[in-house]
């Protein structure tokens, strides 16, 4: 008898606990958090989308193209918003979307992004770094200055999408890195500036995944011209165009969304993360960091001796280890 009871009392729990899930796998406003994620018809913006969906979080899933917008629809927890991140009226639009939602909103991951496609600086169409900034840099500021009012109600948490590639530069990329390094200062100045309104705010810097982002740049760039084949810098326009057409040589973006994640909902987010898919990445985006620091301090009247260097460097990962701890 005894044992009965025991089972009926668990029977008991898994119902009232299958219950819940489901009412917050449901349209019920109150029982979800919701995040909008930009750019989430590939890569790491969708892969982002279908975990934190299938985990019962509520995602509001921007896009572009039609197609996108009806294959996000088809996963379970997920709204496809139709949003350009260029286009104020669809911002706008997709602000209004989520208010209707009546989840309130309490996450922004800025996503949306397009890789390099202008090529060596001083041979650059200015019309095509302008349409990357549009996107990277200043697409951000206007998803976030318009769902801010939003995320501030809910205490909520705001994460960019960056990139090593805010940290490191390369020949043919000055556009695409000029650009995740603006990403950089943005995010510092954002999470001090919302801290104010207990609003936590992060960027992200992945390395090297798997995503479209070659393919779109490809299809962007076109053929070489004559112009190009002729130039001084003929070697980068040639070997950009002979890389791989995508990315499947490289991995998922699991730890990426992991990174996201965190930042998100953990009670204690860091304000940066990098996230490389290898022991490489992580050595020349440190290094290259170092290596700045280094340069900054060589030669200026106030420069530091190594001894000093190495007590600031100390400083510095005591302190990141006691804010892990918090």
């Amino acid at each position: 008898m005894r044992d009965f009871f025991r089972l009926a009392a668990m029977s008991a729990v898994l119902f009232v606990t299958s219950v819940s899930l489901a009412d917050s796998h449901s349209d019920g406003a109150s029982h979800q958090k919701a995040v909008l994620i930009t750019g989430a018809s590939t890569g790491i913006g969708r892969h982002a989308a279908e975990a934190l969906a299938a985990e019962g979080y509520f995602i509001y899933a921007g896009a572009r193209k039609q197609k996108d917008l009806e294959a996000l629809n088809a996963i379970p927890n997920v709204q496809a918003i139709r949003l350009d991140v260029t286009s104020q009226e669809e911002v706008d639009a997709a602000v209004e979307a989520v208010r209707k939602g009546g989840r309130g909103l309490h996450g922004l991951v800025n996503n949306a992004g397009i890789g390099s496609a202008a090529g060596p600086l001083i041979e650059a169409d200015e019309a095509d770094i302008r349409w990357l900034f549009d996107v990277n840099v200043f697409g951000v500021i206007k998803v976030t200055k318009a769902f801010a009012p939003l995320i501030i109600e809910s205490k909520g948490r705001i994460t960019t999408i960056g990139s090593i590639a805010g940290i490191l530069t390369w020949p043919g990329g000055s556009d695409y890195t000029m650009s995740k390094h603006a990403i950089e200062a943005f995010s510092d100045s954002l999470a001090m500036e919302m801290d104010r309104f207990g609003v936590k705010a992060s960027v992200i810097q992945p390395g090297n995944y798997r995503s479209d982002i070659s393919k779109s740049n490809r299809e962007r760039r076109g053929e070489l011209t004559e112009a190009q084949k002729n130039s001084p810098y003929a070697d980068i326009y040639t070997r950009r165009l002979e890389g791989p057409v995508d990315r499947a040589e490289y991995k998922e973006p699991d730890e990426v969304t992991a990174a996201i994640r965190h930042a998100l909902f953990d009670p204690n987010p860091r304000i940066r993360y990098m996230v490389v898919p290898n022991t490489r990445e992580a050595d020349i985006t440190i290094r290259r960091t170092l290596q700045r620091a280094a340069e900054r301090n060589e030669g200026q009247e106030h420069a530091f001796s190594r001894e000093e260097l190495i007590a600031m460097l100390d400083a510095a990962i005591a302190k990141e280890n006691a804010t892990a701890e918090e």
